[in-house]
């Protein structure tokens, strides 16, 4: 079973026992954290999609750590000004071990309905490809009858 969830503006994929490192979150190291934003809930071909969130539904973590990634470089540069500013950043992150994805929520029927209308949409968008791509082909047959005049009336010269 996996879930997507929202945490710091981010979207992340989450099954049980995996190691996440998000966003900073002010929670001590051993604390335990709840997402309620989930956005989709599976568990083989039982996939669960929140119009935008699964009501009732959260995912489990326990705090690892706290902690910096590592130092990324910024540079501002304006060539023949004069101009150069050189610094670096580190940003704050948390390491979170899922423990849980709890609760599924109702309204099955209406969750289920979009995403078959969604595989129709993508199986007509191929065939409409292959009538552009024979499109361009007669226009390079016809740019080529254009070379051969232009080359038979340089040879009369």
């Amino acid at each position: 079973m996996y879930a997507v969830f929202r945490s710091g503006g981010k979207q992340y994929r989450a099954a049980k026992g995996d190691v996440l490192r998000l966003e900073k979150i002010d929670a001590d190291e051993g604390a335990s954290v709840e997402f309620d934003e989930v956005l989709l809930v599976g568990d083989g071909k039982d996939v669960k999609v929140g119009t935008p969130l699964l009501d009732g539904t959260s995912v489990s973590g326990k705090v690892l750590s706290q902690g910096k990634s590592r130092k990324v470089p910024v540079v501002k540069f304006r060539r023949r000004q004069n101009y150069l500013r050189q610094g670096s950043h580190r940003q704050f992150f948390t390491e979170v071990e899922i423990t849980a994805i709890g609760g599924s929520s109702g309204g099955k029927s209406g969750e289920d309905k979009p995403a078959p209308a969604a595989k129709k949409a993508a199986a007509k968008k191929p065939a409409a490809k292959k009538a552009a791509a024979k499109k361009p082909a007669a226009k390079k047959a016809a740019s080529k009858k254009k070379v051969a005049k232009k080359a038979a009336g340089k040879s009369d010269d």
